[in-house]
C-alpha cells in the first residue's frame, strides 16, 4: 500500500441536524488531511446525502433505515404499506392472518435484510486502511441496545473482520444500563487498536461496565475546528446594547413528545425560558435566538416565539431569529454576540471556542461537567429545578464577572486546542503513516497513562 491510496473511515451518527457533531466530525477530518493530505476521507453516517453535500466527502448508511434532518427515519416505502393495510382491514378474516403472518415475515425479513446490509457494509471497509469512531456521545444507548451500542459494535467487527485498524476518538459515553447496551460496548471498545474518551465521566462509566484498559481523556474533537472570525464584528463598547444569543431546545426530548406529562414539562421550560428573555429585553439587551440542533430546535424556536408573542406580548420585531443551517454559519453569527444562554453541550463549546461567557441550562450531566471543567460551575443551572430569579441571577453576575470570564475562556480554549494538536500530531504523524504503509498488521505503539498514545 502506497501513502497515496491511504483510505480513512470516519464513523459518527451525524445527519440529523446536530451542528456539534457535524463540528466534530469536520475537525476529525481536518486534522487528519492536514498531517496526511494524501489520504482519502470516506463517512459513515446516519444520513449519507446530507454529509456528503455538507463535508464534500464520499459516504455510506451506517444502518438499514438512516435519518433525515430532524433523525427522522429517511423514506421507505411506508406510504404503500399503508395502503395496502388500508385494503386488507376491509376483510377482517385476511387482515388476522396476515397480521399473524407479517410477525413471522417480519422477523425473518428483518434477519435477511440485515445480513445483505453487512455484506454491503464489508465491501465498503475492507477497502480502508483506518476506522475512526470520530467523537460525539456514540457509546449510549439511546433507541435501545439495538441502536447506538448494536451500531457502534458490528462496524468494528466488520472492520476486524476485514483486518482494518479502529480506533475510538474523544468519544463520549452514557447513559450505559441495559446488559446487552454494555456487552456490545465493550467488546467494541476491546476490539480497537486505540481509545480516547471526552471527559473523565465516560472513562469512569467504561470501568464501571467492565472496560478497564488504561485510555486518555482528551478535550472533544470540536475544539480542534478551524474557523475565520467575521472581519464586521462591532466591538460591544462602540454598540449601545449588547446581544445576547439565546439558544432554546425541546426538553425532555428532541422528538414530538407522546406523553402527555412530557408535553406539561416541555410547556412549563419554554415559558421560563420565554420570561427570561423578557426580562433581558427589559435591561436593553439586543436578543439573537438560535440553535445548535437544526433538526429539531426550530421547533422548540418556534414555540418559544409563540409563548413571547401571545403570553408576554412580545413581536418578533424585538429580537431576531438566526435560522442558519451550517457550522461556520453559527460560528459567524455567535461571534457577533457579547453573552450565550444555551442548554446544548456543544452551545457550550462553541461559546468557548468564541471566548463567549455562557449561561447553560443544562439538560444532561455532561453540560454541567464540561461547565465544571471550565471553571464555569457559578454559570450553570439545572433544567429541571431552575427558576427566573435563579437565571437573572446568574446572568446578572456573569455580566458583573464578564472579564475574568473571558480571561479564564481563553486559557483554557488554548489548553484544549493545543492538548487536541499535540494528539493529531503523535497519531497521525510520519512515522504512524510509514508503519501503516509497511505493516499489514500495524497497531498502534502502547505508551503509559500518562503518555499521549495508549492502547495497543
Amino acid at each position: 500500500m502506497s501513502l497515496a491510496n491511504r483510505r480513512i473511515g470516519l464513523l459518527h451518527h451525524v445527519g440529523g441536524g446536530n451542528l456539534g457533531d457535524e463540528a466534530t466530525l469536520e475537525s476529525v477530518a481536518e486534522n487528519i488531511k492536514r498531517r496526511w493530505p494524501t489520504a482519502e476521507i470516506i463517512a459513515f453516517s446516519m444520513n449519507p446525502d446530507d454529509t456528503n453535500t455538507r463535508h464534500g466527502i464520499v459516504s455510506h448508511p451506517i444502518r438499514q433505515t438512516g435519518w433525515s434532518v430532524g433523525y427522522k427515519p429517511a423514506e421507505t416505502d411506508a406510504t404503500f404499506k399503508a395502503s395496502v393495510k388500508a385494503l386488507v382491514r376491509n376483510c377482517p378474516p385476511l387482515f388476522s392472518l396476515l397480521k399473524a403472518g407479517n410477525a413471522v415475515a417480519r422477523q425473518t425479513t428483518g434477519i435477511l435484510r440485515e445480513l445483505h446490509f453487512l455484506t454491503s457494509s464489508y465491501r465498503h471497509i475492507k477497502s480502508l486502511d483506518l476506522l475512526i469512531v470520530s467523537g460525539g456521545g456514540q457509546l449510549t444507548e439511546r433507541d435501545g441496545p439495538w441502536g447506538f451500542p448494536y451500531t457502534i459494535f458490528k462496524w468494528i467487527v466488520l472492520a476486524r473482520w476485514a483486518g482494518v485498524r479502529c480506533m475510538f476518538l474523544n468519544v463520549g459515553a452514557g447513559p450505559l444500563t441495559g446488559p446487552l447496551s454494555k456487552l456490545f460496548v465493550r467488546r467494541a471498545l476491546a476490539a480497537a487498536q486505540y481509545v480516547s474518551l471526552r471527559d473523565q465521566k465516560s472513562r469512569d462509566l467504561l470501568d464501571e461496565i467492565g472496560f478497564k484498559r488504561a485510555c486518555p481523556v482528551y478535550p472533544d474533537s470540536a475544539y480542534g475546528l478551524q474557523f475565520a472570525l467575521p472581519s464586521n464584528v462591532i466591538p460591544l463598547e462602540r454598540r449601545s446594547h449588547p446581544i445576547v444569543g439565546f439558544a432554546p431546545l425541546p426538553y425532555p426530548g428532541p422528538r414530538v413528545y407522546a406523553a402527555e406529562e412530557d408535553q406539561i414539562v416541555y410547556d412549563v421550560f419554554i415559558g421560563k425560558l420565554a420570561g427570561f428573555a423578557s426580562w433581558l429585553l427589559g435591561q436593553s439587551c439586543a436578543l439573537t435566538v438560535f440553535g445548535t440542533d437544526i433538526g429539531v430546535d426550530p421547533m422548540a424556536v418556534k414555540d418559544f416565539e409563540t409563548v413571547l408573542a401571545n403570553q408576554l406580548g412580545i413581536n418578533s420585531t424585538l429580537y431576531s431569529v438566526d435560522r442558519t443551517a451550517s457550522v461556520h454559519d453559527l460560528l459567524a453569527t455567535m461571534a457577533r454576540m457579547d453573552f450565550v444562554v444555551t442548554c446544548r453541550f456543544h452551545g457550550v463549546i462553541f461559546a468557548h471556542l468564541l471566548n463567549k461567557p455562557v449561561l447553560a441550562i443544562a439538560h444532561h450531566p455532561k453540560v454541567s461537567d464540561l461547565m465544571a471543567d471550565l471553571g464555569l460551575s457559578n454559570y450553570c443551572v439545572d433544567i429541571r429545578n431552575f427558576d427566573l430569579n435563579l437565571l437573572t441571577d446568574r446572568f446578572a453576575s456573569m455580566i458583573a464577572n464578564a472579564e475574568d470570564i473571558k480571561s479564564r475562556m481563553a486559557v483554557t480554549t488554548t489548553r484544549n486546542r493545543q492538548r487536541l494538536t499535540n494528539q493529531f500530531d503523535e497519531l497521525f504523524d510520519a512515522d504512524a503513516a510509514a508503519t501503516m504503509a509497511r505493516e499489514p498488521s500495524w497497531s498502534w505503539r502502547r505508551r503509559d497513562q500518562t503518555g499521549r498514545l495508549s492502547c495497543g
